[in-house]
């Protein structure tokens, strides 16, 4: 089912009580979801979600006693909702048919928002980092069964995020490593990502940043795209948030938004200090796989809008490898980036 049924639409809507007056294309981001505004006859819009093959088992995944279960986007924005966290309304569902109905926000992302507000930047950033530490709280304990316990950020993902930036966004742009290259890559590549998944796991939205943050009216910010939350260091959202492939910061404004997320989860000096570290640790896990990530968007799936965001996350690579000098294996990947790719690192 990858072409969307807009008569079971309608039909959603019928469900629903309302009638289109117009559907609207929406841009997506990289995921094969598609997204369309729904103009309602009698005023008034919603979003209809579709997920392709979204009505199979393996898509949604199956609870412990084997059955299918929720779609996690629906199970995850249940438990946030339960938790305090803004999320948008459910108006009704179609699984079976790959639809969704929810809460038309707008289009004023983070991201789109602070290009006609620049000044707000600093106030909501900072209301970011305290809606993360207050949500990681409030979610220390999962319900039993819950679709974000059954996943984590364990080794072997990260590894293979890592991996996926020497397939993609070195050897797939013709930037082959040597084999001695090969396996020190591979080599640094899995003590860091046991390091990073040997930190204490909580709740991790995964996808934490400026194009999934939508401002409402006042100023309060409504989480989306958290089908995919699960078990991770607390710092990682942070990382994507505030090292954010699509947005540029100063270390000041993002050492004093740490420190903001510091305080508000309670911690210690020495805590604070070590949250730092962990910050520039994962900054090179997650900006090696996104670099990757983007490449193979325009190879795969054909989609070449994300190429110019490949060499400003690099450099945020590069950015942290240079905090983390007195690191051997991190002076190491710095080294081995500087000598491929000479022009981004």
């Amino acid at each position: 089912m990858n072409v969307p049924d807009m008569t079971a639409l309608d039909d959603l809507l019928a469900r629903a009580g309302s009638r289109a007056a117009s559907v609207t294309p929406m841009i997506g981001g990289a995921s094969t979801r598609r997204y369309f505004r729904v103009d309602l006859d009698g005023g008034g819009s919603v979003v209809a979600m579709f997920v392709p093959d979204g009505n199979k088992p393996d898509e949604i995944h199956k609870a412990a006693s084997g059955a299918p279960r929720r779609w996690p986007f629906l199970e995850v924005a249940d438990l946030l909702r339960e938790r305090g966290v803004d999320v948008p309304r459910v108006v009704a569902e179609d699984t079976e048919r790959g639809w969704l109905l929810i809460e038309d926000l707008g289009d004023d992302t983070l991201a789109n928002y602070l290009l006609r507000n620049p000044a707000a930047k600093s106030a909501l950033y900072t209301r970011a980092v305290e809606d993360l530490a207050h949500a990681q709280a409030r979610l220390g304990a999962l319900p039993d069964g819950s679709v974000v316990a059954t996943r984590a950020f364990d080794e072997d993902l990260l590894f293979w995020e890592i991996d996926h930036f020497r397939e993609w966004g070195l050897e797939a742009r013709g930037k082959t490593l040597a084999p001695a290259d090969a396996s020190l890559f591979a080599a640094i590549g899995a003590r860091l990502a046991a390091r990073i998944a040997a930190l204490p796991r909580g709740f991790t939205h995964r996808d934490y940043q400026s194009r999934n943050l939508m401002v409402r009216p006042g100023g309060a910010l409504a989480w989306i795209d958290f089908q995919d939350a699960l078990l991770g260091p607390r710092v990682y959202d942070l990382v994507a948030l505030l090292n954010d492939s699509y947005q540029e910061f100063e270390r000041a404004f993002v050492e004093a938004r740490l420190a903001e997320f510091a305080r508000s989860s309670g911690m210690s000096e020495e805590e604070r200090a070590g949250l730092v570290l962990q910050f520039d640790l994962v900054t090179v896990q997650r900006k090696l796989k996104d670099a990757g990530r983007f490449v193979y968007i325009d190879r795969v799936k054909g989609n070449s809008s994300f190429l110019r965001f490949v060499a400003p996350t690099v450099k945020k690579v590069m950015t942290s490898l240079a905090r983390l000098r007195h690191d051997e294996d991190m002076q190491k990947l710095a080294e081995l980036l500087s000598r491929t790719l000479p022009d981004e690192a």
